[in-house]
């Protein structure tokens, strides 16, 4: 894997799911009040076969059935997330994987808040800057994370940025008006 160049003052990129116990809450809105912007977002059904490849790291584990047939069970919600520190703040939204542990020490969190066991706990988010490339490749195929940091990436973090809801993302504002660039 390629290194990606960009500048030390540049937004860290991370993938954040919305899992199918979850799709019906309001869970944008944790991630717009954490001032996250939405740089991509898709809905989908996951395949079990994608299931499979995407968690197999935990094969063989005693809850990687459980947890790829719950994840192939219903919609599914992908989002890239920009933020200056978007990994370890999307880790803190969440909350503990352990909902039990996320209801008693992060009650505020998206997993204490609405998880309901350790397979369904609403949400799922990168762990690393490697995790978070390999990741958004998974769900966004398309999406060049080299030249979000060289075209796009400049223009967000400079501003001005305007949410579209009926899109889901962040944009640039271009220079005499709102609406997408």
């Amino acid at each position: 894997m390629t290194s990606i160049l960009r500048s030390p003052q540049a937004l860290q990129l991370t993938l954040a799911l919305i899992k199918p116990d979850a799709v019906a809450h309001p869970l944008i809105l944790e991630i717009l009040s954490n001032k996250f912007l939405i740089v991509r977002m898709r809905e989908l059904l996951w395949r079990k076969e994608d299931c499979q490849k995407f968690y197999r790291e935990h094969e063989g584990r005693f809850f990687y059935q459980r947890l790829v047939e719950f994840m192939a069970s219903g919609p599914i919600r992908a989002y890239i997330l920009a933020h200056k520190d978007a990994i370890q703040l999307w880790r803190t939204v969440m909350g503990p994987t352990r909902v039990f542990r996320a209801r008693h020490v992060a009650p505020d969190s998206i997993r204490g808040s609405f998880g309901l066991t350790d397979t369904r706990n609403t949400t799922h988010g990168s762990d690393s800057v490697v995790s978070a490339s390999r990741e958004i490749a998974a769900f966004f195929p398309d999406f060049s994370e080299q030249r979000w940091y060289e075209e796009e990436e400049p223009q967000l973090r400079c501003g001005p940025v305007h949410y579209s809801p009926e899109g889901g993302i962040h944009f640039a504002a271009p220079s005499g008006g709102l609406g997408p660039a």
